[in-house]
């Protein structure tokens, strides 16, 4: 009973550091979509997780099928992270 209530412990434990460690869904318009480059320009609030306030900026495409699902003037929600030092969006969705 106790090794059954010490792996529920730690299986929660590792469920709560997971959920910590998911960037925000950041609200921000697409301005441009570089397809060519892996590219796209938002104008964004502030990304808390990457201490960065609101503004107009380049992000790499984590993925560039992503790019495929946006155009400008879109309004949409996104995840951004620092990947091998480069600001990369890594989830999107209108």
């Amino acid at each position: 009973m106790r090794t059954a209530i010490t792996a529920f412990a730690f299986a929660s434990l590792l469920a709560v550091s997971a959920l910590a460690q998911t960037p925000p869904l950041v609200n921000g318009t697409i301005k441009k979509v570089d397809t060519a480059q892996g590219k796209l320009t938002v104008d964004h609030g502030p990304i808390k997780n990457l201490d960065m306030d609101a503004m107009t900026m380049v992000f790499r495409a984590g993925d560039p099928e992503m790019l495929k699902t946006v155009k400008a003037g879109d309004k949409i929600k996104f995840t951004a992270e620092r990947v091998n030092g480069q600001i990369t969006v890594t989830k999107i969705q209108k």
